[in-house]
This record gives structure tokens, C-alpha cells and sequence, in this order.
């Protein structure tokens, strides 16, 4: 594929085959990633690989957390409150049409809770990786790390694995700290899902919308 048809071809899974990723394959895909561009070259970007027994632990902690009502504290916030169109309209968009591929009716609170559970064992991928910046560093980085994630996601490709970004892994920075021994001011900004994808599986069918260019984009001569 070219580059233009890579970035077309990647798409968030979440359901993934019962396989393990080879380690290799990771270190590959991360040393791709680490040639992404950040800001004077400050390199921003730390990772954790988090799988098997570990991996279990952290899920399990973080699914305790959110099943006993704990409020998730991330040490940013994502979205604009309240949300405004057109933002808002392509969120609830993009919310239906996941549920929808789930067979999940909109007054189905236990099964939509289900689903969101899934979140924190990023969606049973035998990897999952976490991203994190050291305390000191500021907004400017957030940049670098989204350059280096999508960097990630796209290199993944090229063995033939799937990957789906995940911020709902940020919501609860106090418990990865704890579980991976990351340092106290670690601020963590967002997890990823990696394994091979379920192409079987309907809610990997889910294509969002993209605005047409025409849409986001001026011209000047």
C-alpha cells in the first residue's frame, strides 16, 4: 500500500483474535515510531507494553474500579463540556453506529456498561500499550505524542495487526502508576489496543464518517 492508502486502511478495532503478538513485531513497530517528529526533537514519548499476567492485573484493577463507581480522574480533559455541534452530533454518530454493530438497544444499560468495561482490558488484544510523558513536560508535547501514536498504528499495518487508540485508559493514571511503577508525576495521556483483528466480527465493520475536505480546509493565494 502507499502511504495515502495506509492512512485510509487504518480503522480502531475492538475485537481481536485469541493470538499472541510476537515481541519482535512490537520492538519493530516501536522503532518505527520512535523516528516521528516532536518539537526540537525532545522525544517525549514514553511507552509501556503491558501483557499477559501483568496485563491482567492492571485490566482487572481498572474494570474493579469503574464496576465499584470510582470517578475516573485523568490528568486532562479530552473533551470540550458541553459539546457543541458538530462535535457533538459526529460523538453521538459514532456512538450509535458502535452499539448498532453490538446488537446493544439504546435503553440497555447493563449491556452498554458491558461494553464500556471492555474499554480497560483494551478489548481482551493480548497487547496493550500505554503512553506517558514525564511530569515536567507541557501541552506542546501532547502534539509529539499523537504524531508518535499514529505513527504506531500505521506501522502496525505492515506486520498485520490491528491497533484501536485509547484514551479511557488515561481515566485512571493513579492505578497504571501503581501497577506499572511509573513515577508519581507520570502523566499519562492515552492507551492502545494491539493484536490481530476479529474481520469476522461486525463491530470491526464500523467505518466512521470524515468531513470532506472542502469542509475544514481554506485556501490562500
Amino acid at each position: 500500500m502507499t502511504i495515502c492508502e495506509t492512512i485510509t486502511a487504518r480503522h480502531s478495532v475492538r475485537q481481536f483474535l485469541d493470538k499472541n503478538v510476537k515481541q519482535k513485531d512490537i520492538v519493530a513497530i516501536l522503532d518505527a515510531a520512535r523516528h516521528s517528529p516532536s518539537g526540537s526533537n525532545t522525544q517525549p514519548w514514553q511507552v509501556a507494553v503491558v501483557t499477559g499476567d501483568t496485563k491482567q492485573r492492571v485490566t482487572e484493577a481498572m474494570v474493579d474500579a469503574f464496576e465499584e463507581g470510582e470517578s475516573p480522574n485523568p490528568v486532562y480533559q479530552y473533551y470540550p463540556d458541553p459539546m457543541p455541534s458538530p462535535y457533538y452530533d459526529r460523538v453521538k454518530a459514532c456512538g450509535i453506529a458502535l452499539y448498532q454493530s453490538l446488537n446493544i438497544s439504546r435503553d440497555d444499560k447493563a449491556g452498554r456498561r458491558a461494553q464500556w468495561a471492555a474499554n480497560y482490558r483494551s478489548f481482551d488484544a493480548p497487547v496493550m500499550l500505554i503512553f506517558w510523558m514525564e511530569g515536567i513536560m507541557q501541552t506542546g508535547s501532547y502534539m509529539d505524542m499523537g504524531m508518535f501514536m499514529q505513527s504506531t498504528m500505521l506501522a502496525a499495518l505492515d506486520f498485520g495487526l490491528a491497533t484501536c487508540p485509547q484514551a479511557a485508559l488515561a481515566q485512571y493514571p493513579d492505578i497504571l502508576k501503581k501497577q506499572l511503577g511509573l513515577p508519581s508525576d507520570a502523566i499519562i495521556l492515552s492507551g492502545m489496543a494491539l493484536g490481530y483483528e476479529d474481520t469476522e466480527a461486525d463491530v470491526n465493520q464500523v467505518r466512521t464518517a470524515r468531513e470532506e475536505l472542502n469542509n475544514f480546509t481554506r485556501y490562500y493565494d
